[in-house]
């Protein structure tokens, strides 16, 4: 690899992503250096990282959504690049322009780029007018009087979306046009609540639909390749927790299709670093969805089958190195899944769960990759996003590749803080995901798998606890005073 412009880099990010890119830039030679709040003091990514500088916040989220403390901290590091991973700043087009003013690579894409794809409207509106397929919808924006009615002329079921963030949150599906204004008040709120921004749109919502993405890397050069898709279709509220590559729902042709597609949207776009063009999947046809600015959470599949580590192209194309390979040399082999690992209770709504990890061990084997921000003896809290660690296994096929990672989800050891590994192995065992029949309501039609089979008898184990306890026991043995004054006494 040709030396680059910088020597360090800093990480704006925390937990499992920080951990990952660390590992690549030690692989390279470059230091790394990274910010943390004292909530992540002790952590595996603040321990190996070279530099660690300590920033505050009136929240531990607060602190590492600070552009002028993050940026402070990179010139004292001497870092010449920065990366956002995922999350936080990572699509925040006012700290990439920052971070550039303040003559530091920015290891991303341009901010124009995130500013045009932030906004869910005008990404919407630029990829229709570059002639690729939308779903049929209503932008209030275009006649705020005339929304409501737009959107019912569409028919239902409906989809009300707001305009900036993603994961899901504000998103509400309308089946009855009656609750459609309700609809339409509920993602205000909370678009507003989360993302500062109550503009919606509105679109058909496909019934069953999958969801597919495809990662693209361009160069400043005008290069762009994709890397082949990932199935993202296996969700919980929206938000994924299992992703896989190739989609058991491509053949060649569809594959071919929507992968040129994804191209296609990102060269338009003049896209720069690594993104990913996200589409809605309904037979055999497809409807863009949005783009992500960034590296995604499941990039480690697409790393499986291609062989080639997304972090280290995007240190080389923020360098302003060209792409060192044609589309014609990427090559997917074999089937890689990933699973996320989550502190959070399946069986109780996926409510987030708390705790000191007494506990972890992660099984070893061929094919197994496991990317995790956590360490035995740290406490889990609700201050960051309730994901802990991904679990990916790459195997010759699709099948056993599901099989061997249900067996390593069992044989994971977390104590200390309830998660969702038994529900992951449910989920990787269970025959409708083995025949690659998912699609994005594939949970909520089977919520036996979050509720799942105790195998534990709770009042047995109660019992047996008890009679342990001496107290009990003595209790238990002793002769009642009524019957001991009746002597011996045979019946």
């Amino acid at each position: 690899m040709q030396t680059l412009p910088f020597d360090t880099v800093l990480i704006a990010n925390r937990g499992e992503i920080a951990v990952r890119i660390i590992k690549t830039l030690r692989r390279l030679g470059l230091r790394s250096a990274i910010v943390y709040h004292d909530v992540d003091a002790g952590t595996p990514a603040v321990s190996m990282a070279d530099t660690a500088i300590a920033i505050d916040g009136c929240s531990p989220i607060a602190a590492y959504l600070d552009f002028e403390k993050i940026i402070a901290a990179a010139g004292r590091a001497n870092a010449g690049a920065l990366h956002p991973g995922y999350g936080f700043l990572s699509e925040s087009s006012q700290f990439a322009r920052a971070v550039s003013r303040a003559g530091i690579a920015f290891i991303g894409p341009t901010s124009e780029s995130i500013e045009l794809m932030g906004d869910k409207i005008h990404a919407r509106r630029f990829v229709q007018r570059n002639g690729f397929p939308v779903a049929p919808s209503a932008i209030e924006e275009d006649d705020p009087e005339t929304f409501p009615s737009r959107a019912r002329a569409l028919g239902s079921p409906l989809l009300v979306k707001p305009s900036a963030g993603g994961g899901g949150k504000g998103m509400q599906i309308v089946r009855n046009l009656d609750t459609l204004e309700d609809a339409i008040a509920q993602a205000r709120r909370e678009g507003l609540r989360y993302f500062g921004d109550g503009r919606l749109y509105v679109e058909r919502y496909v019934e069953r639909p999958r969801h597919i993405e495809v990662q693209v890397l361009g160069d400043c050069f005008g290069n762009m390749v994709h890397l082949f898709e990932r199935e993202c279709s296996v969700q919980r509220r929206f938000q994924k927790i299992i992703e896989e590559t190739p989609s058991p729902a491509l053949l060649p042709q569809l594959r071919k299709r929507i992968c040129e597609t994804g191209v296609g949207i990102a060269r338009s776009a003049n896209y720069r670093n690594a993104g990913t063009v996200e589409f809605i999947l309904d037979g055999n046809e497809f409807y863009f969805l949005e783009m992500n600015a960034r590296l995604q959470v499941e990039h480690p599949v697409t790393e499986m089958v291609t062989g080639i580590d997304l972090v280290a192209e995007q240190l080389k194309i923020a360098a302003g190195r060209a792409l060192s390979f044609s589309q014609s040399d990427i090559v997917s082999k074999g089937h890689a899944i990933e699973s996320r690992l989550y502190a959070e209770a399946p069986n109780r709504d996926y409510a987030p769960t708390t705790g000191k990890i007494l506990m972890l061990e992660y099984p070893q084997s061929e094919g197994l990759r496991i990317d995790s921000g956590i360490v035995q003896g740290q406490p889990i809290t609700t201050a960051f996003d309730p994901m802990l660690a991904k679990v990916v296994v790459h195997s010759t096929t699709r099948r056993d590749a599901a099989l061997k990672l249900e067996r390593v989800m069992r044989e994971l050891v977390l104590l200390g803080c309830e998660t969702n590994a038994d529900f992951l192995a449910r989920v990787l065992a269970d025959e409708t995901f083995l025949s690659g029949q998912i699609h994005t309501g594939y949970l909520d039609e089977n919520p036996h798998l979050a509720v799942g089979q105790s195998a534990i008898d709770l009042p047995a184990v109660l019992a047996a606890a008890a009679l342990l306890t001496r107290s009990v026991r003595d209790s238990a043995d002793a002769v009642p005073m009524l019957h001991a004054e009746l002597g011996k006494w045979r019946n």
